[in-house]
């Protein structure tokens, strides 16, 4: 005779499709508890990692409780980085990877990470994202997407998805139906995705459609309208969208993940607990918290939501059951990924090739470059998203100042630019200084402060050269202008090499 209590195996099930983050560089008892009651995913975050080591005996403690646990990471090895996130990604991301446009360098570089993600014992990255950046005011996708158009992205994301998962760890092609053209962070508010079924079919799917045909297991859904699917529903809430488009026009089988199910775009306007309700009715079969909300409590709230929906007829208990199968499933799957890929050391080279590959100039640079004395160097300083958590390091002034001793550097936030003779003024800017002068900006075309201050001092400094390690704008002002694609530790040395003449 069983004693399980009433509703304890209602409860596994909904522990079963969540998957949260937790706080410290070891498991808390509560993770491990649950755990044990039926969790069956954790989400590991750049506050989790203090070493390689260290995370390799995490994520053992975790599989301790159970060794097909889904371990979950979001690591794009670019500017969004929780692997790298103390020192900068020696990888340049999938903007540099686009703008290169070499598959099989692509590939290499996915292999490379997913052979070091193995080796630490993840089994779930949260990459590629293949959303086509195809509005340049898109303030959350930039440098993240492999480039602003289907076909580049598609042949891109095959490759990476390839990649990744030769090297034994699943990839998650994100975010579906696709988060590229819209004009708000829906970290913070629900952006719109407004074009008609043609346009969305032509503009958005297509890198979707490739990254199934590449064997991808997980797709994670964005907190987006999409009107032309349902004008109501966000798409991580929308059945129409989830199981209509998703599962029955593409044909997926696979694990639907929610994007973090915190996010403004659907927690304010539902609630935490209900937006993850309607998620699971929708079609997800996985529900991502923690980013921002880790504690026990949440999780706890997320697991009792689903079982009172459950109760209340609010959530089928099939689908929950469905969805925790699907779980199931993909653990068991990755599992094997991970035992049947072959070994294989990390190569700390081949991302700086890449964010080699990726630097490309415009603008009179025969008797600029190299630099003929240590230079003054302005960084214009953004504030960082969310998906990029806390500000990793990045820039030129740190590997240009290795390669020519005596450089000097300013870093400005947009707090400190209260006027024009306040920027030149911190800029120690004198033409007669006799001292080259290089700006490195990040998306200066989105910010029109670090837009204004750079006209400022390429003004200033006619002979001023510009390093841009965002989305490259429409014009390329300074006397030279350098695009990194990306504002990784490897597109930063890559700039400082070019700079100094040591590549």
């Amino acid at each position: 005779m069983s004693t399980s209590k009433p509703g304890t195996d209602l409860r596994r099930l909904a522990l079963s499709v969540l998957q949260p983050g937790f706080v410290g560089t070891e498991a808390p008892e509560w993770i491990l508890r649950d755990i044990g009651n039926g969790l069956a995913s954790v989400v590991i975050f750049s506050r989790n990692i203090e070493s390689p080591d260290q995370l390799a005996r995490l994520t053992a403690q975790l599989r301790a409780e159970n060794p097909s646990l889904i371990v979950a990471i979001d690591e794009e090895a670019g500017d969004v980085t929780r692997i790298e996130s103390a020192t900068g990604s020696t990888r340049p991301g999938n903007l540099a990877l686009g703008t290169v446009d070499d598959t099989e360098l692509t590939e290499s570089v996915a292999a490379d990470l997913g052979r070091q993600l193995r080796g630490a014992g993840i089994s779930l990255n949260f990459a590629p994202t293949v959303d086509v950046n195809s509005n340049p005011d898109n303030p959350i996708i930039g440098v993240r997407s492999f480039g602003a158009d289907a076909t580049t992205v598609s042949r891109h994301a095959a490759a990476w998805i390839r990649g990744l998962q030769s090297a034994g760890v699943a990839a998650c092609a994100k975010h579906f139906p696709g988060h590229g053209d819209v004009a708000v962070d829906s970290h913070h508010g629900l952006p719109s995705y407004d074009a008609d079924l043609d346009r969305i079919a032509a503009q958005a799917l297509p890198p979707f459609r490739a990254a199934l045909d590449a064997g991808v297991r997980a797709v994670m859904s964005g907190h987006l309208l999409v009107p032309a699917y349902d004008p109501e529903l966000p798409a991580t809430l929308s059945r129409r969208i989830l199981d209509g488009l998703l599962r029955q026009e593409l044909g997926f089988d696979g694990l639907i993940v929610t994007d973090a199910i915190e996010m403004g775009a659907v927690a304010d306007r539902y609630g935490i607990d209900a937006a993850a309700v309607r998620a699971v009715a929708a079609g997800a079969d996985a529900v991502c918290v923690g980013g921002e909300s880790a504690e026990e409590a949440t999780a706890q709230l997320l697991a009792t939501a689903l079982v009172e929906a459950v109760a209340a007829g609010e959530l089928a208990e099939e689908r929950l059951a469905e969805a925790s199968e699907r779980v199931r499933a993909f653990a068991e799957w990755s599992t094997e990924l991970g035992r049947s890929a072959p070994a294989g050391g990390v190569d700390g080279a081949i991302g700086f090739v890449a964010a080699r590959r990726a630097i490309r100039m415009t603008g009179s640079v025969a008797g600029s470059l190299p630099l003929a004395a240590p230079p003054h160097v302005v960084e214009l300083v953004p504030a960082t998203n969310l998906a990029i958590g806390k500000e990793t390091p990045w820039g030129v002034a740190a590997p240009l100042s290795e390669r020519l001793p005596g450089t000097t550097s300013v870093r400005i936030h947009p707090q400190e630019l209260r006027t024009r003779a306040a920027t030149l003024e911190a800029s120690a800017l004198t033409p007669a200084s006799g001292r080259p002068l290089v700006v490195v900006v990040r998306d200066a075309s989105r910010h029109p402060w670090m837009g204004g201050a750079l006209t400022d001092l390429v003004t200033a400094r006619p002979d001023a050269i510009v390093v841009e390690m965002g989305l490259p704008g429409a014009t390329a002002p300074g006397a030279v202008h350098i695009s990194t694609h990306g504002a990784t530790t490897a597109s930063g040395v890559a700039a400082a090499e070019v700079l100094a003449g040591t590549r």
